[in-house]
C-alpha cells in the first residue's frame, strides 16, 4: 500500500511541475529503500564490511581485547638455559676463564685448590705479559711430563666445557713473570734475584724460602730472555719446576708469548681467600727497564744502518739514467 502511494505521488508531481527539477525523495524513503536492500543482501547470504564490523561489536561497543597468554616457566626454561650457555662460551673464549690451582708452587700467593679468574681479553688486543704478573700458559715443551692426568666425571666435563672449570685435557701452568724479552735474569747463591742488574725485593716468596736455590740443576743461572719469550718462576722457590729447571728443553726454559692464555687477576674461590693479584711494587723500581731499552736500541741499530746505506744507493741509481 505504501509503494502504491509513493508511485502515484511521484507521477502527479511530474505532471503538475513539468519542466522543473524533481525534488529529491524524502530521506525517510531513502532510508526505507536502503533498509530493504540490506535485508535483501542478508537474505542472499552476502555480508558487507559494515555488517561484519557491526557483528563483531557487542551491544555496548567494541569487544575487549583478550590479553596474550604468557608462556609457562617450564617452556621458557630451555630458552634461558640456551642463552646462558652461549654467553658462558663467549665469555670463556674471549673474556674470562676460571682455572684451578693444582699444586703448591705458587704458595703463599695461591694455594692448591684455589680458583682464579684469568683475563683472556687483553691478549686479543696485542697486550703482552709484563714483569710481576701471574700468568697461565700452555705447557711449552713437556714441563708436565709424568704428572698424573685427572679423570673428570660427566659434571666436571660439562663445567669445563662452558668455562666454569679448567679442562682436564689442557695442560696449563701458572707462574709469575720475572723477565720479558730483552731482560737479563740471574741468580747467585741464595739471592737476591736480579733483573737487568737490579735486585728484586720479593715479599711474595714463600716464607722460609730463599729467592734463589743453591743446586746444580738450574737454581744458579744467568740468562738473556729473547724477544717473544718470558722467564717465569714460582713464588714457592724451592718447590716449583719453572723456567730454571727446564733449560734443557727446546726453548731453553723460556715460555713463548703465544703460549700465554692470560693474566690471573682475581682469586675467586674459596670466598675467604678472595682478592686481586696486583703487580708487586718491586717491578716498578727505577732503572729496571734500562737494560731492555739498550738491548732494543742495539737490536734496531743494524736495521737503521742498513736503511741509511740503502737510501743513497737507491737515489744514485735513480739519477744515473737521467745524467
Amino acid at each position: 500500500m505504501g509503494d502504491v502511494a509513493v508511485g502515484a505521488r511521484s507521477g502527479h508531481d511530474g505532471e503538475e511541475h513539468r519542466g522543473r527539477p524533481v525534488e529529491a525523495a524524502p530521506r525517510a524513503t531513502d532510508s526505507a529503500v536502503s533498509s530493504g536492500n540490506e535485508g535483501q543482501a542478508a537474505e542472499d547470504g552476502t555480508v558487507t564490511d559494515e555488517q561484519s564490523q557491526t557483528g563483531d561489536q557487542g551491544p555496548s561497543g567494541p569487544a575487549p581485547k583478550q590479553p596474550k597468554k604468557q608462556r609457562s616457566f617450564w617452556k621458557e626454561l630451555p630458552i634461558l638455559i640456551g642463552i646462558a650457555l652461549v654467553l658462558a662460551l663467549l665469555i670463556k673464549t674471549f673474556l674470562v676463564q676460571a682455572f684451578s690451582i693444582p699444586s703448591d708452587s705458587m704458595q703463599n700467593t695461591l694455594q692448591e685448590g684455589d680458583r682464579v679468574l684469568v683475563d683472556k681479553l687483553t691478549p686479543w688486543f696485542g697486550s703482552e705479559p709484563e714483569r710481576g704478573e701471574v700468568v697461565v700458559f700452555h705447557d711449552p715443551d713437556n714441563w708436565l711430563a709424568g704428572e698424573p692426568t685427572p679423570d673428570p666425571n660427566a659434571l666436571q666435563t660439562f663445567l669445563s666445557w662452558i668455562g666454569l672449570m679448567p679442562s682436564a685435557e689442557e695442560k696449563d701452568l701458572i707462574k709469575r713473570v720475572i723477565g720479558v724479552g730483552g731482560d737479563t735474569v740471574e741468580c747467585n747463591g741464595t739471592g737476591p734475584l736480579k733483573v737487568n742488574g737490579k735486585a728484586l725485593n720479593e715479599p711474595y716468596v714463600y716464607p722460609g724460602n730463599t729467592p734463589c736455590s743453591q743446586d746444580d740443576q738450574g737454581g744458579q743461572f744467568k740468562v738473556k730472555v729473547p724477544e717473544g719469550f718470558i722467564w717465569v718462576m714460582g713464588d714457592h722457590r724451592q718447590n716449583s719446576r719453572d723456567s730454571r729447571y727446564n733449560q734443557g728443553d727446546a726453548n731453553k726454559g723460556m715460555v713463548p708469548v703465544d703460549k700465554v692464555v692470560g693474566r690471573a687477576i682475581v682469586k675467586a674461590w674459596p670466598i675467604n681467600r678472595w682478592g686481586t693479584l696486583p703487580v708487586p711494587d718491586t717491578f716498578d723500581q727505577p732503572g729496571l727497564n734500562d737494560q731492555s731499552a739498550t738491548t732494543a736500541a742495539l737490536t734496531n741499530a743494524p736495521n737503521a744502518l742498513a736503511l741509511a746505506g740503502v737510501v743513497p744507493v737507491a737515489l744514485w741509481r735513480r739519477r744515473r739514467p737521467g745524467e
